[in-house]
């Protein structure tokens, strides 16, 4: 037929130009993406809370935390720097820093220049209110030699508001400067640990950087492991990588141990090597998968790789629909089979297609990118399956297997033995049963961490150095908004002395805002007009031997000193840890960040902010976990949208009553899924959820293929069963990944293939209305 020529040309002309496609989008490389962020919550927030979130996530996504122990203190020490100077030699880093190198010279500028701004509000208000105990303290200051070091000296600061400032920075951490060798030390369980911290030039989505780091660190720590020095490390481009080397084994053995499962499996049922040629529709599916993500998104995200890699079982069932009819069709032949096949597979193909288009409307980009490529591939199979395939099997003769026939043969037989017995109402009551009190033992569990299968090693590290360092950083942060920088300030000052009570109270590790580094203009204005009352008051520093002409002399330096704005105030080195909460100028006002450490109760910190004008909780991640459970619903909605239409679509070959069973049937085997992961003690999760509607799609097949009944009862229930377990290779092996969301999503899939395929049978009943595509000469042995 003139079909048979133009279909395989025209499909290859298709072909070439998905792939030169395909070639102009890997052209600049890969175009995967790692980041966890792009699968999240779809719509997009405000210019300024973005940028908040972004630079905030920065150091969580850049930095390398490493603690260096040793018995012998000098040698952690020396190891340290040796670190430090492959680290930076190694360019990967922009930054890496073993040692604290102040510029002495810039922090007295600093100091200098910000003593009216820059005092904390107990000096200042005893200053104002207590003057005479202000002086008496510096007094004291002064005769005692172990009051402290002041980097300023005293005749450059005789009233003492440098030192002041520089005993009443916050402090971050336990880690403490070693003055013999300028190595940061922090001192716990009876160690002192080094600490070493670098800054990468990229991030930790960064599809090499992650592998680089982690083989430097690994690197660095057997070097210290020959010197008997313990290395501790920490960041996100650890887990980043680990992630990175997780997927690539998993795509590995879900698609590598699928396909050798379908090959071996095809070659035990057909007995001929060419019907290998089978697979073609699979690799097809994957190339048209990844082009339209890669099209539609710009990139391709690695766990939408992983779940697309389950494809490969269900692509294979197309020509699976046409090769199981060569136990029937005496002789088979490859065009034949296909036309008589044609309407099933087209059927199959679009319930599919409206099953997954479905999800792709949802909020959630994970379920809309996973969404697409899984339709795309799936036309991209049906396409290869029946316009190229056949002519690539044209002229082979199938002479399958029996005992795949016999054993279906006995399946059916062992049904309708069951049924004299127990007939199907009574069945579906006890199945009925089963899912209710599964259901009730269901839990429902959204979380983002399932996304991440983090090794205990890096957890570990990452402990440890949190309770060593006392650095905790958090992802979580206020956002203030304001008019203008006194606003701003002011409404800090609020939220700081409610943030005060959590740190006394141990609620809260600490935290950092811009009002412990520079005051309120007015404060600043008050502090000056107070210091003109000073000279009745420092008589004791007269009689301690301090020349009044001096201290004239710096009063008027503090009388002429500007008023200093944030920006000001963020110019000198003492500003480095509160330089990135400040986001400057944005349309009208201006805005800030307040970052926290040590965060045990998101709850109670979004309490902080209620009742504040201009005052926002940011909590990116439990937002997200929010929303997860509402995408459940939504993804559902869709679900039960998508199945009405499928509905009407087999309306026109299997009647109405045919099409509600054939939907009814996936329905009632995703209720049995869920049932048990509540039996088995498994929670109900959004990657679940995607799991068992993906089951349903998938089970419409099923169904159609049993409905069917081309070939007779036994010969369609082969089909099915070589269907499912194709499936269940691709599927089932995602079971096993170290990666909860993405077990969780294999389990929930595999539970539904295998009721998928029990209840399958009852799709076959006969009705009063059978498609004229399913009339075929039945051997003795099938049944009506």
């Amino acid at each position: 037929m003139r079909s048979e020529r133009w279909l395989p040309r025209g499909f290859l002309i298709l072909l070439l130009a998905v792939l030169a496609l395909a070639g102009w989008q890997w052209r600049h490389g890969p175009p995967l993406s790692a980041n966890l962020m792009e699968l999240v919550l779809g719509h997009t927030p405000d210019a300024l809370l973005q940028s908040a979130e972004q630079r905030m996530q920065e150091p969580l996504n850049r930095e390398v935390l490493l603690l260096v122990d040793s018995a012998d203190r000098q040698q952690a020490i020396n190891t340290a720097r040796q670190l430090g100077e492959q680290w930076q030699a190694s360019g990967l880093f922009e930054k890496v820093q073993w040692n604290l190198q102040a510029d002495l010279p810039a922090l007295r500028e600093q100091l200098l220049r910000g003593r009216l701004a820059m005092l904390a509000q107990a000096d200042r208000t005893q200053l104002i209110e207590h003057p005479d105990a202000f002086i008496q303290q510096r007094v004291q200051a002064l005769f005692d030699p172990f009051s402290g070091f002041s980097l300023v000296p005293s005749q450059d600061d005789w009233l003492g508001l440098t030192e002041r400032i520089q005993n009443s920075q916050p402090q971050r951490g336990a880690v403490q400067l070693d003055i013999g060798s300028g190595a940061l030390i922090a001192d716990a369980d009876g160690k002192s640990w080094v600490l070493l911290r670098a800054r990468t030039q990229g991030d930790a989505f960064d599809m090499k950087l992650p592998l680089q780091v982690a083989a430097l660190v690994e690197h660095s720590r057997e070097q210290a492991a020959s010197q008997n020095v313990q290395l501790l490390a920490a960041s996100g481009l650890l887990y980043a990588a680990s992630g990175q080397q997780q997927a690539t084994r998993e795509i590995t053995w879900v698609g590598g141990g699928a396909t050798f499962g379908i090959l071996l499996l095809l070659l035990l049922a057909f007995r001929r090597w060419r019907v290998l040629l089978a697979f073609v529709p699979v690799l097809v599916g994957m190339l048209f998968g990844a082009v339209a993500c890669v099209g539609l998104f710009g990139s391709l995200h690695v766990m939408t790789l992983v779940l697309g890699s389950s494809l490969i079982g269900v692509a294979v069932d197309y020509p699976l629909h046409y090769l199981s009819k060569s136990w029937s069709l005496k002789p088979w032949r490859s065009w034949p089979a296909v036309r008589l096949t044609l309407p099933g597979l087209s059927l199959s193909l679009a319930t599919s297609c409206i099953g997954y288009l479905a999800l792709a409307f949802t909020p959630f980009p994970a379920l809309t990118q996973i969404a697409i490529f899984s339709a795309a591939g799936l036309v991209g199979a049906y396409l290869s399956a029946v316009c190229l395939l056949p002519a690539l099997l044209n002229g082979m003769t199938l002479q399958p297997a029996q005992w795949p026939l016999h054993l279906a043969q006995r399946l059916l037989d062992a049904r309708t033995a069951l049924l004299k017995k127990v007939p199907t109402p009574a069945l579906l009551a006890l199945l009925l049963a089963f899912c209710a009190a599964g259901v009730w033992q269901l839990t429902s569990k959204n979380d983002i961490r399932q996304w991440v299968g983090a090794p205990p090693q890096l957890t570990a590290h990452a402990q440890a150095i949190a309770r060593i360092t006392g650095y905790q950083p958090t992802s979580q942060f206020f956002l203030v908004r304001a008019d203008n920088e006194q606003q701003l300030l002011e409404r800090q000052t609020v939220l700081r002395e409610r943030l005060d009570q959590l740190v006394s109270t141990g609620q809260l590790q600490g935290y950092l805002a811009l009002g412990q580094l520079v005051s309120l203009p007015s404060e600043q204005q008050h502090l000056r007009t107070a210091l003109k009352q000073l000279p009745q008051h420092w008589q004791p520093l007269l009689e301690l031997g301090v020349p009044e002409a001096a201290l004239q002399h710096e009063l008027a330096q503090l009388e002429a000193l500007p008023e200093q704005t944030i920006d000001a105030a963020l110019t000198g080195p003492l500003a480095e840890p509160w330089r990135a909460l400040w986001l400057g100028k944005q349309g009208n006002g201006v805005a800030a960040m307040v970052s926290l450490q040590g965060l045990n109760n998101p709850d109670l910190l979004r309490e902080q902010a209620q009742g504040l004008p201009g005052v926002q909780w940011v909590d990116r991640l439990g937002d997200l976990n929010g929303v997860f459970a509402a995408t459940q619903i939504s993804a559902a909605e869709l679900k039960l949208l998508s199945c009405v239409l499928i509905v009407l679509l087999l309306i026109a070959p299997f009647g109405l009553s045919g099409a509600l069973r054939i939907v009814a049937l996936p329905l009632l085997a995703a209720l049995c899924s869920v049932a048990s992961l509540g039996w088995l003690g498994q929670p109900l999760t959004l990657f679940s959820l995607f799991g068992l509607l993906l089951v349903t799609a998938i089970s419409v097949d099923y169904a159609i293929l049993m409905r069917e009944h081309i070939g007779g009862a036994a010969v369609s229930l082969l089909g099915t069963l070589l269907a499912a377990l194709t499936t269940w290779l691709s599927f089932g092996l995602l079971a096993v990944s170290s990666t909860p969301a993405v077990s969780n999503f294999g389990l929930s899939v595999s539970l539904g293939l295998a009721f998928s395929f029990m209840l399958a049978p009852w799709a076959g009943q006969q009705t009063p209305h059978t498609p004229r595509y399913s009339s075929l000469p039945r051997r003795p042995h099938e049944t009506p």
